[in-house]
């Protein structure tokens, strides 16, 4: 108990040195952003996949986000600030890419006019360009990144607008307080452990399907550098046919988005939960925005 508190402590404090180390020397694990020329380049590759998913980087999230909270109790219109942020950061991307739902709909019809009334093989995004031009079974396949780009992008806007299936036993029928804590409980001992699992198993999922030779969670800093030297991107373009959609590697960064931004999801949830807590029922839904189809149109927003 006592050696888990002091490694708990000490990850802690080694966070500020981390943080300080990796701001004030970006070549180290960013060089390889101009390409994978040197070994040097190759090897900031290796640092970069390694502590993205690393002990070291989870405790300066954490520490950061111990930091902000201390800050936002001493100030509450700063941690406002913060909910406000994360939530029109959850809601913009999530407007943008809930487009992907109409372009998957139109894309369909496309392909079921071109396929069974003209009988062509091959689609093009633009007459002439041969890199835009693929076989129609590509684009049947290509429907399902759209609903990827639907469920990790879109879930925590759905989240904001309280769009998402809950099974309520006793909910409903607490105190506001009570409702706070179960929020803030939920925030903190839920939705960030799986955002942090999720990541951890995405993060080296993801790269296993962009580099070579491939790397593991379980290798250390030491055994990466040393496949550095023969480090190349090996980006997965295999397809479940032979004319199909051959870009399943986006599927993994999506997934690894979807964490991200679960995680910060996580945090905006509690802190709204902690301030509505605070200040009581009038600050219910205070700063929160949600889409509407106007005045009288509540019942098909789920509301009645």
């Amino acid at each position: 108990m006592l050696d888990g508190l002091v490694w708990f402590f000490s990850n802690i404090g080694q966070a500020f040195v981390n943080a300080g180390y990796a701001l004030t020397h970006p070549g180290l694990w960013l060089s390889w952003m101009g390409g994978l020329e040197t070994t040097e380049d190759k090897q900031s590759l290796m640092r970069f996949v390694y502590y993205g998913g690393s002990v070291e980087f989870f405790f300066v999230v954490f520490t950061l986000f111990l930091i902000v909270t201390a800050v936002g109790i001493a100030r509450p219109n700063f941690m406002w600030g913060c909910v406000r942020v994360l939530e029109g950061f959850a809601n913009s991307v999530g407007r943008f890419f809930a487009w992907a739902g109409l372009l998957m709909v139109l894309q369909q019809i496309v392909i079921v006019f071109m396929q069974r009334i003209f009988t062509v093989a091959e689609i093009s995004l633009i007459y002439g360009v041969d890199w835009l031009t693929f076989d129609v079974s590509w684009w049947a396949e290509e429907l399902k990144l759209y609903n990827a780009m639907i469920v990790c992008m879109c879930a925590t806007y759905t989240f904001v607008q309280g769009g998402h299936v809950r099974v309520d036993l006793v909910y409903s029928a607490i105190s506001h307080r009570a409702k706070r804590v179960i929020d803030m409980f939920g925030s903190i001992f839920f939705m960030m452990p799986v955002a942090v699992l999720t990541w951890m198993y995405g993060w080296f999922f993801m790269w296993r399907h962009l580099v070579t030779p491939k790397v593991s969670a379980s290798d250390k800093v030491e055994i990466l550098m040393k496949k550095a030297r023969i480090l190349k991107w090996n980006v997965e373009t295999i397809g479940f046919s032979p004319n199909g959609f051959n870009a399943y590697f986006l599927f993994k960064v999506l997934l690894v988005c979807f964490a991200a931004m679960v995680f910060l999801q996580a945090i905006a949830f509690f802190y709204r939960s902690y301030l509505e807590y605070k200040e009581g029922t009038g600050s219910i839904g205070k700063y929160l925005d949600r889409d509407t189809l106007g005045e009288g149109e509540e019942a098909y927003e789920g509301t009645h």
